[in-house]
């Protein structure tokens, strides 16, 4: 039930498989009920959790129409649409035995059993599991939507009558009473399991923020705040502790309620007591030390007399028969009613977003100790229903490729019904990724039985849970032309970004494989669901379309073709013809490999997508191909481990968005022109030609056009602006194929006759146009004459495919576009991230977050050795020093996983954490001879079991890894780094690495076990010690799976995010906010509460409450945004590190100061720990930290921070930067506060010569800046002429006060506003209509091209970057 927050309102956090409910959800995903259309978010945290919280429908209603218009547009849609979404809540009164009524606040859509799961989580009724709702006496059906059920409405009583237990029942209500009693134990989320995760924010808010808080506190709280950060959070410290980063929770320190709660070792009952009612038995040792033995009948639970040897059934005296096992310990143990009440008042005051599960597993790599509880729940399903056999599901195990399939087969003509399509194919998703991790692991352990046992263990497969795992090795040598071992390793990861572009295509009738990949102990496992009916036949039959051979032979079909042919377009694959073993020609529109199978089911499945995008040519040496010049400069075309390396998608939709620009440019070129020289045309044949070998080289022109093509319907606004007097017939088709598709970036042809804007029947009736079309399309090698259309043909270069003669030309031109493509890779992809690095629009701070920069920009890793070159050549390379240093820290620890890979397979389980730890201590520590511990009895008994044969993958003599040295290993990173990246790193030792490019060992270590999966024992380590190694093996506690699935996506609500964002930056924030609301509600109704999405759809919410004055909604937005970022990303996450940040500027503007620098603290620790001090966002963490400071009066402690922002801010940002500007003038402020006119005058000169230079005299920057020179200059006369006072007269000087000005909150606030980007507007209504007046003023300004802004007054910013500069 992992990620069940759909369908349980904030429920117990995790109510494992026991939900009556799952049942008709799981086994059917289409008759999963739609939670909380009505949109109001609540499964999160309003009504459900707290009772009460009515929802605001109006404001909503307007939202959804607002919206509406904008996002279904494409559709012919109409605002019917959202209507059916609005339906007002109720209240009902609920009345449980024992306790007083209370209303429920609930809503039509809900369904009954939804009201079970608030109840099973209310503190007063949570101990209930078995019980039904009755209205006048009639029981409600569980599965009955609320609207459905007669006479049922405002006001009604609901009684909760207690029902007879079943065995299920009973088991489901132990269960419940377990996960009660372990609500606040973190152990699931160190252990990784049931999808729950850490989260620290509650301990550095104390629970302040918002309504939530214990404790109130009135006026100013200056005077008990302790400012003093730990010196390790000082800038300049060297030490970089480990133990901060999971704080003592003082809650987690659980009170005990109970010593032990089991199964009895005398279950189940004999017939002659399972004919009195007994169901199971239970044995219980309470914190008293009562030992007693319990039965579970029909009728409740019970003391019976059975001892640990002795059975005896009958009921004790007093037996104290109870229908919920809390009743009945509550009166044999007082410590348990104590504790357990208590318990619950905690469990309940935790906020939601802490208890929900996440929809997919979030691993630490950092654990305490924990103590190893005794938990039969845990114990009974290790063993019992993980085998595969979920047994809260009928018809036991679940058909995976069912699920998967129905629920891509559902509706979807109107939003409710894609709300509940998508939610749907979210949900089975996030359970078959639990499931195929689960497995994959019972696979690598050897827990799972091989389809094939009699094969070498390399080559074996396995089936378990109803899906197919397969090892990453080459086996029967198909692979070999393509690399091998190396090959089959890659291969599951390009099938899985194939999955990923088809499943986003979402064409109907096209089926593909529920895919994970899962890396585990040092191999790779494929998981995927199963064809039905392909395990009984051979694969030469099922294969109607494709190659099972590479190529060699090539089948095709009809029905394939057309439904191939739809994603053609936006995955811009070209249709094509190969010749097959018999020289026929046989279409198709995939790559060779791809093959089709119809299922038994009749439906058409496509597998082995590793293909789907064209090959890398950098990595790919053909003989007698040469590439661009540029490439070959560079060093390319290089050798790479295998021969599978293909270009990322994000390369193929920039290149040819930068190709449409070309296109564009010269279209227009040619007809402007045409106009100007009617009666010649000499010069327009010049131009083309000019043109084509430009776009050959297609160097110049990239550099020049990258920078406007961010988003390809900017682009076209750019180019029909320049030619806006030509009539260009031909533009307007190349426009128009951009606006039909889906896609702002996917190409097509169009229809040229189709009346256009109704300007002429057909645009290409004029010749001339059509000429100028046609030769814009040939020089930048689109596939149809008439149109802007590129596509590539994605079996170039495969070895094996035969072309029929006749395509020839067509072979040639897609050879030359693969050439392009690599290319504009190298010569504009990495240099634009450079630039954007540069310029900080890009802000990687660590492995992950630089992976993702490159990935955007459709750069592969491999390139990474490159990107590091490219850097290193930079002019500006001092400003990139954080970029180098991550890139370095990122490809050593690459390498190293590399080597660790294939270091673990030659590892017995027995040896496990001895051979992670003398890794660990070969790759950081400095003690240069780490000798790895063999225990010496464990010698002894390998020795004695060498008959047995090992069937673990990789058995044999497994003590070859504890020969391994640390010169040995480094040695190996090196050679690594030269075969793999193409990198030179010049090091023998990891102290000469640290040395040499300045890292930080502690980096690495988060670094390498994130990528391993290790998990480490949180402590501090010594790495600098030449005398013992770091690490023991004690310190490794763990390995988890390293897993890459399919994020499938909530479309509808992504479209009003962005509709949202966009009308932000236009400046209606109002109309922003409330699409915002909007798409927060739909990602709730898809996603469940937790997602990453919705963690960006409340930061930036939480942004607009803050700039429209709403400082606690921002507060209470931002404080779920920290919670699911630490949830769903991890505790120090960059991601979570910002969100850090921006919660602190929001306590701060609500008078929360303490609680504002213990968070700002928590961000700069976390920094440190993930990349060290000197990085670019380290500067506007310390001038958040210097201003907050400043403001609670600690003028020394804020000037520390304060100065080290300036030195960063100089280094990064060059020394006539805004930002370096600014950062005089704070620090100006704080010598001024502290009386040294002198260095305050220093400062903020520096600073008004900056403003001089680069804004002039005439600006308000620098005349605000003048002003206070001459402030400050009046103030130190002031001090001299009473110091010279003070020195003539003695003590009896007349003594002028001197004004030493405290700064007020007001003006702190505002510098950190400019610090953070946030631009007010005074927002009286008046000033609103003004704003918008002006902003469409601009507009129509812009459209009529004459839009000459100057700087200052740009458009309204709210971007996270700062827009001072």
């Amino acid at each position: 039930m992992v990620s069940k927050t759909d369908d349980i309102p904030a429920s117990v956090p995790n109510c494992n498989p026991t939900n009556p409910a799952d049942g008709a959800q799981d086994g059917k995903a289409a008759k999963a009920p739609l939670k909380d259309p009505c949109g109001c978010g609540h499964s999160a945290d309003t009504a459900m959790v707290n009772g009460d919280g009515a929802h605001e429908h109006t404001e909503e209603a307007d939202s959804k129409q607002d919206g509406n218009g904008e996002v279904d547009g494409g559709e012919e849609s109409n605002e019917q649409e959202v209507i059916v979404i609005q339906d007002t809540g109720f209240t009902v009164k609920i009345q449980a035995p024992g306790t007083e009524p209370f209303d429920l606040q609930v809503s039509p859509q809900e369904m009954v059993q939804e009201i079970h799961q608030v109840l099973m989580d209310r503190e007063d009724t949570c101990h209930r599991t078995c019980f039904s709702l009755q209205l006048d006496g009639n029981v409600l059906d569980n599965f009955a939507e609320l609207k459905s059920i007669e006479g049922l409405q405002e006001g009604s009583v609901l009684k909760v009558v207690e029902e007879p237990y079943t065995v299920r029942e009973a088991r489901i209500h132990v269960r419940h009473i377990r996960d009660l009693l372990k609500s606040l134990d973190p152990s699931d989320a160190y252990n990784g399991v049931d999808c729950n995760s850490l989260s620290f924010l509650s301990i550095f808010t104390d629970g302040d923020l918002g309504e939530t808080g214990k404790r109130k506190k009135k006026g100013s709280e200056m005077e008990q705040i302790d400012c003093t950060p730990p010196e390790h959070i000082l800038p300049g410290s060297k030490e970089r502790p480990l133990v901060p980063l999971q704080p003592q929770n003082k809650d987690w320190k659980p009170m005990q309620c109970l010593k032990v709660l089991t199964m009895s070792g005398w279950n189940p009952p004999p017939g002659n007591r399972k004919m009195h009612g007994d169901l199971m038995y239970l044995y219980i040792v309470t914190v008293e030390e009562r030992h007693v033995s319990v039965t579970a009948s029909t009728r409740g639970f019970y003391l019976n007399q059975s001892t640990t040897y002795t059975f005896n059934p009958k009921p004790a005296n007093p037996s104290f028969l109870s229908h919920s096992l809390v009743e009945l310990l509550s009166q044999i143990s007082p410590a348990f009613k104590k504790n357990f009440t208590a318990l619950q008042k905690k469990r309940v005051q935790r906020h939601p977003f802490e208890r929900i599960a996440t929809p997919f597993q979030v691993y630490s790599w950092t654990a305490p100790q924990v103590d190893h509880a005794m938990d039969c729940v845990r114990a009974e399903d290790a063993y019992t229903s993980r085998l595969g056999y979920e047994e809260h599901i009928p018809g036991q195990t679940r058909d995976w490729n069912e699920e998967l399939q129905t629920t891509r087969e559902l509706p979807r003509k109107n939003l409710p019904e894609r709300l509940l399509r998508e939610r749907a194919i979210f949900k089975v998703h996030s359970d078959f990724a639990a499931a195929a991790t689960r497995g994959a692991m019972a696979v690598i352990d050897g827990n799972v039985m091989a389809i094939n046992p009699g094969e070498e263990t390399r080559m074996q497969m396995f089936i378990w849970n109803n899906i197919f795992f397969s090892l990453g090795f080459d086996v029967r040598d198909h692979y070999r032309e393509l690399g091998g071992d190396a090959a089959a390793h890659a291969a599951p990861t390009n099938d899985l970004n194939g999955v990923r572009a088809y499943s986003g295509v979402d064409v109907e009738g096209l089926y593909t494989l529920g895919t994970v990949v899962v890396d585990y102990r040092g191999y790779r496992v494929t998981a995927q669901s199963i064809i039905p009916g392909i395990l009984e036949r051979e694969q030469e039959q099922s294969v109607i379309y494709g190659s099972i051979d590479f190529g060699k032979t090539v089948v095709s079909h009809s029905k394939y073709l057309e439904l191939l042919e739809k994603t053609s377009r936006p995955l811009k694959i070209q249709r094509h013809s190969v010749l097959n073993e018999k020289t026929e020609t046989v279409e198709l529109c995939s790559s060779v490999e791809c093959k089709g199978i119809i299922g038994n089911d009749g439906r058409h499945y496509i597998l082995d997508l590793l293909r789907t995008f064209p090959p890398d040519l950098n990595f790919l040496p053909v003989d007698g191909v040469e590439l661009s010049p540029e490439c070959q400069r560079q060093g390319f075309p290089r050798q790479h481990r295998h021969r599978l390396a293909c270009l990322r998608q994000e390369l193929i939709e920039a290149f040819v968005e930068h190709r449409y620009l070309l296109f564009m440019k010269m279209a227009a070129l040619q007809l402007m022109q045409h106009k100007a020289n009617r009666d010649s045309n000499k010069t327009d044949t010049l131009a083309v030609t000019e043109t084509s070998t430009e776009s050959k080289a297609d160097t110049t022109q990239a550099d020049t056009t990258q920078t406007t093509a961010t988003d390809s319907s900017k682009a076209t606004d750019v180019t029909t602006d320049s030619t806006s007097q030509t009539d260009t017939a031909a533009l307007q088709i190349a426009t128009d194929s951009e606006e039909t598709s889906s896609k702002p970036t996917t190409n097509g042809p169009v229809d040229p006759t189709a009346t256009q804007n109704g300007e002429c029947k057909g645009p290409l009736e004029d010749p001339k146009s059509r000429e100028v079309v046609l030769n814009a399309c040939k020089a930048v090698g689109s596939i149809s004459d008439t149109a802007f259309d590129i596509r590539f043909n994605p079996d170039i270069f495969s070895p094996g495919v035969r072309f029929p003669e006749e395509s020839s030309d067509d072979i040639q031109k897609q050879k030359q576009l693969l050439k392009d493509a690599a290319a504009f890779l190298v010569s504009c992809q990495i240099p634009t991230l450079v630039k954007d690095c540069l310029d900080h629009s890009a802000l990687p701070m660590d492995g992950a977050s630089l992976t993702e920069a490159l990935h955007q920009r459709g750069i592969n890793v491999r390139y990474l050795g490159t990107v590091l070159e490219f850097v290193e050549k930079t002019p500006a390379k001092a400003q990139l020093e954080h970029i180098y240093r991550i890139g370095i820290t990122e490809l050593i620890t690459r390498c190293a996983k590399h080597i660790f890979k294939t270091y673990l397979q030659g590892v017995e389980l027995s040896a496990l954490s001895a051979a992670v730890s003398h890794f660990l201590n070969c790759f950081l520590s400095s003690f240069p001879d780490a000798v790895a511990h063999l225990p010496p009895d464990e010698l002894v008994s390998r020795r004695k079991s060498r008959k047995r044969r090992n069937r673990v993958p990789g058995g044999g003599d497994n003590t070859a890894w504890a020969s391994l040295t640390p010169s040995e290993l480094w040695k190996n990173i090196a050679s690594e780094a030269q075969s793999y990246y193409h990198f030179t790193l010049q090091c023998e030792s990891v102290d000469q690495v640290v040395e040499k490019y300045g890292l930080q060992k502690i980096t690495l270590l988060r670094e390498i076990s994130v990528k391993t999966g290790i998990q480490i024992l949180i402590k501090e380590y010594n790495f600098d010690s030449r005398h013992k190694p770091a690490f023991t093996e004690e310190d490794i506690l763990n390995i988890f799976p390293v897993v890459k699935h399919v994020n499938p996506k909530a479309t509808d609500a992504f479209h009003f995010f962005q509709s949202g964002q966009a009308k932000v930056q236009q400046g209606f924030l109002k109309e922003g906010c409330e699409l915002i609301n909007e798409a927060l509600n739909l990602f709730n109704n898809v996603y469940g509460a937790m997602h990453v999405e919705i963690c960006s759809c409340l930061r930036l919410l939480s942004r607009l409450n803050y700039i429209l004055g709403d400082h606690p909604e921002a507060l209470s937005n931002q404080q779920k945004a920290v919670l699911m970022s630490e949830r769903v990303l991890g505790i120090e996450h960059p991601n979570t590190i910002q969100e850090y940040m921006h919660l602190a500027l929001y306590c701060f503007a609500n008078n929360q100061l303490s609680t504002a620098l213990k968070l700002l603290y928590r961000a700069r620790y976390l920094m440190l720990l993930i990349c060290g001090e000197d990085h670019p966002e380290m500067a506007l963490l310390d001038s958040n930290i210097g201003l907050v400071l400043h403001g609670v009066m600690e003028y020394d402690l804020s000037l520390r921070f304060l100065e080290n922002a300036l030195t960063i801010n100089t280094k990064y940002h060059g020394p006539r930067s805004l930002k370096v500007a600014l950062s005089h003038h704070l620090v100006a402020r704080v010598y001024e506060s502290k009386a040294e006119f002198r260095s305050a005058l220093q400062h903020e000169k520096e600073g008004y010569t900056i403003y001089k230079n680069q804004m002039g005299e005439a600006h308000e920057k620098t005349k605000e800046s003048s002003e206070y020179l001459k402030y400050l200059t009046q103030q130190a006369v002031a001090l001299q002429r009473t110091m010279n006072e003070i020195y003539k007269n003695g003590s009896n000087a007349s003594i002028m006060p001197l004004k030493f000005t405290a700064p007020s909150m007001a003006t702190i606030l505002d510098q950190l506003n400019i610090i953070n980007g946030i631009i007010f507007i005074p927002l009286s209504p008046k000033d609103l209509e003004n704003l918008k007046a002006e902003v469409q003023r601009r507009q129509q300004l812009q459209e009529l091209g004459k839009s000459e802004e100057p700087a200052e007054d740009r458009q309204l910013e709210l971007e996270d970057k700062i827009p001072i500069d």
